[in-house]
């Protein structure tokens, strides 16, 4: 059986539309857990602001597999939220609008400590 992916998807809000993006966050994940994508678990949110006032959001969820983001760009479910995101994020000091790296939990060892 396929493992979940965990992904953190980072979002360069723009700073004037970052209301409207919160009402598209807050439906994400229950729309990725409406057609199967994502694990029932509910994601973790942050928000940092730099020192110009510009908000980033970083939302850490998992994937049901490492196949469900390629699946998600052909669902309507899924674009009717993520089209509308694209146009609320920003480019910012040479980064992408947004990011989507794929990452493994690593565990520490207690020694050493």
């Amino acid at each position: 059986m396929p493992e979940p992916k965990t992904v953190i998807a980072i979002y360069r809000v723009q700073a004037d539309k970052e209301a409207e993006f919160m009402k598209l966050l807050e439906k994400h994940h229950p729309a990725l857990l409406g057609v199967g994508l994502a694990t029932a678990t509910p994601p973790t949110v942050y928000r940092n602001v730099d020192p110009k006032g510009r908000p980033t959001y970083f939302e850490i969820f998992d994937w049901v597999n490492e196949a469900a983001p390629q699946r998600a760009h052909e669902l309507p479910e899924v674009m009717a939220i993520w089209e509308p995101m694209g146009a609320l994020v920003e480019e910012r000091d040479g980064q992408p609008k947004f990011e989507f790296p794929h990452v493994d939990q690593v565990e520490l060892s207690s020694q050493g400590a």
